[in-house]
């Protein structure tokens, strides 16, 4: 049995920085993108959030810029926006460009060269998350660390689609009310940029990652039921489902849709719809409120929670408390 990626993630963090240079400019690349070492002449506009273990920023260099990375401690991917990056890794000469990303894994040397005005969104990936990601979807452990090519092309297909998900981050920066900011949606969108950049690049694991799996056994699949029965208000997630069961996310979701009948999420819903019906159904209305019966079988927010129950039920939680047994 695999173990899912742990998603207690916090509150994602932002930070911006204007025109910085000298040490401020190495201070604000070695928090989020250590180890790296700088060029005197570098002069930094940065935005940058923090999902857990995945890093976002927007990086924008007004003078040419030289950086150095003698051993890289987790995976990188740069997606220049402007401009052009030119990088020497491992014997290896590439350049980057809007339409081609770079990619370095843990343990690689790296020196990169932005041309002036040039702009990238830089993201790192912690080794562990990927690599946890990665298990999690195969059910299976790997070795790591992952073959990620050392470039791509973003202008067609997954990658592409991939790059619109990571400048959706960006452009969600300057929205102090945005959703990213909410735990909940952050841990959502780690785990779509984490498993979105295995299934759009090849690798020594892609093959098996987008084979269609074998159906779940009924045994996997009855384990995931009794943990969802059994504790209907626990924030279960698909990975740790899986990590129950046993088996992948793909094979979970694929037993799912053909014992159950529906994904498993939408089983967890229906289950916590159903232990919220009985509970109002028998609750006294001048004891029991539809929010305390809500937040009972882990509905957090009441309005959504009123609909998905109009709509299984027919009508609204408070008509059915009111009704009682009769």
């Amino acid at each position: 049995m695999v173990d899912a990626l742990p998603r207690a993630i916090p509150a994602p963090g932002t930070v911006y920085c204007d025109s910085v240079d000298g040490e401020r400019a190495r201070e604000v690349l070695n928090r989020f993108y250590r180890p790296v070492s700088v060029g005197a002449d570098l002069d930094l506009d940065a935005e940058v959030i923090q999902l857990g273990p995945l890093t976002v920023g927007h990086l924008t260099f007004a003078r040419s810029a030289t950086l150095e990375v003698r051993q890289a401690e987790a995976y990188h991917v740069a997606l220049p926006t402007a401009g052009l990056v030119r990088v020497r890794c491992d014997g290896r000469e590439l350049t980057a460009t809007p339409a081609t990303a770079l990619a370095f894994r843990p343990g690689d040397r790296a020196r990169l060269r932005h041309e002036p005005n040039s702009a990238e969104l830089g993201v790192r990936i912690e080794s562990w998350a990927l690599e946890a990601e990665l298990a999690g979807l195969l059910g299976h452990p790997v070795d790591g660390p992952i073959d990620l090519p050392p470039s791509f092309d973003l202008t067609e297909g997954p990658a592409h689609s991939w790059s619109r998900l990571i400048r959706l981050l960006h452009d969600e920066l300057e929205h102090e009310s945005s959703l990213i900011h909410e735990p909940l949606i952050a841990e959502q969108l780690c785990g779509s940029v984490l498993s979105g950049l295995l299934l759009s690049v090849p690798h020594r694991y892609h093959e098996e990652l987008v084979t269609p799996p074998a159906t779940g056994t009924p045994r996997p699949i009855h384990r995931a039921i009794e943990a969802i029965t059994g504790e209907p208000e626990h924030t279960f997630t698909v990975g740790e489902l899986a990590a129950i069961a046993g088996i992948s996310v793909r094979s979970l979701q694929s037993g799912f849709r053909r014992y159950v009948g529906c994904a498993p999420m939408a089983y967890l819903q229906d289950v916590r719809l159903t232990r919220a019906h009985e509970a109002l159904r028998r609750g006294d209305p001048a004891a029991v409120t539809v929010a305390t019966v809500a937040h009972r079988w882990g509905f957090a927010h009441l309005g959504r929670f009123a609909s998905a129950y109009r709509k299984r039920f027919g009508v609204s939680p408070s008509e059915t408390l009111r009704a009682g047994d009769t």
